[in-house]
C-alpha cells in the first residue's frame, strides 16, 4: 500500500491477531475505514467481533499486526486514548443511567461548570438542558423535557442519545456495537436514519451487525467475520445482500449437510 493509499483512511487495521492463553479471539484481520464511509462489519456470534471492537476502542492491544490513524500506528493504552482521538464507541448497554436526566447523561463525566455565588463550581444545568435538547434534534429526535430520566425513553430514544452524545464531543470515528439488536421496525430505522445523518456530516462509521438487512441498506462497505478471520472485505456495488448473507450463514454448509442426511436417509 503507497503513501497515498494511506490517506484515503481515516482508520486501519492491518493483520490483526489477538490471543487469549491458546484461544484465537482474531486471526491476521485487515479492516480499513474510509473517510466519511459507512464500513459494516458482520458476523455471526462468536465471530469475533466482539474483540475487533474492543482492540478499535483501545480495551484491547492487538498482539500481532498494525492499528493506524490517518496513516500513523498507535498503540492506545486505554479507551480514553482513543477517545481523545475520535474514535467513540457506543457499546450495547449504551453506559446511560436510567434514572439520571436526559442533559446529565448527554454531558456525563464532561459536566459543564459554572460558579456558585462566584466560588462553588457546580453543573451548569441550563446550559446542559440547551444544548442536550438542540443537539438531540438537530439529529431528529424530540424529547419532552431535558429533565426527563432517560429510563423513560424507548429503547430506538436511548441509542440515538448515545450516538448524539459521541457526534457533539467531536467523534471523527464512530463504532457502533449492535445498535439495533434490541429495536423494533421503527426504531431501527430511526437508527439507520440518523447513521446516514452522521455519514453527511463527514464521520465515519463502523456498523457491527449479524443484520443483514439492517446492515445493507445503510452499508458502503462490508467485512465478513467467521470465527475470528476475515473473509473479505467488499464494496456495496462488488456483493449483493443475497452474498453477504449466505458468507455469515454458511449456508452452503448448511445446505451441503442436508444434502448428506437426504442422502442417507434414502440409501
Amino acid at each position: 500500500m503507497t503513501s497515498a493509499d494511506n490517506h484515503d483512511y481515516v482508520l486501519q487495521l492491518e493483520s490483526i491477531s489477538k490471543f487469549f492463553g491458546t484461544v484465537i479471539s482474531l486471526k491476521d484481520v485487515t479492516l480499513r475505514l474510509r473517510r466519511g464511509e459507512v464500513h459494516c462489519l458482520l458476523g455471526d456470534n462468536g465471530a469475533g467481533k466482539s474483540t475487533l471492537i474492543k482492540t478499535l476502542a483501545g480495551v484491547h492491544r492487538p498482539d500481532r499486526g498494525r492499528y493506524l490513524i490517518e496513516g500513523r500506528e498507535v498503540n492506545f493504552k486505554s479507551p480514553r486514548e482513543a477517545l481523545d482521538r475520535g474514535i467513540a464507541t457506543v457499546y450495547q448497554d449504551l453506559a446511560l443511567v436510567p434514572l439520571m436526566s436526559v442533559a446529565r447523561n448527554f454531558f456525563a463525566g464532561r459536566e459543564p461548570t459554572r460558579k456558585l455565588f462566584g466560588v462553588i463550581p457546580v453543573m451548569d444545568m441550563t446550559y446542559a438542558a440547551d444544548v442536550s435538547v438542540r443537539k438531540l434534534a438537530e439529529m431528529g429526535i424530540h424529547v419532552r423535557s431535558p429533565n426527563q430520566p432517560v429510563g423513560t425513553m424507548s429503547g430506538g430514544e436511548r441509542q440515538c442519545l448515545a450516538i448524539a452524545r459521541a457526534i457533539h464531543f467531536g467523534a471523527s470515528v464512530l463504532i457502533l456495537d449492535e445498535p439495533t439488536a434490541a429495536l423494533g421496525v421503527t426504531q431501527s430505522c430511526n437508527v439507520l436514519k440518523l447513521i446516514h445523518t452522521a455519514r453527511e456530516r463527514g464521520i465515519s462509521v463502523i456498523f457491527i451487525t449479524h443484520n443483514v438487512h439492517h446492515a445493507y441498506p445503510i452499508g458502503d462497505s462490508f467485512t465478513v467475520l467467521n470465527r475470528g478471520r476475515s473473509m473479505g472485505t467488499f464494496s456495496k456495488s462488488g456483493i449483493s445482500e443475497g452474498e453477504v448473507l449466505e458468507m455469515m450463514s454458511g449456508s452452503a454448509e448448511i445446505q451441503g449437510l442436508i444434502d448428506e442426511l437426504e442422502g442417507r436417509a434414502t440409501a
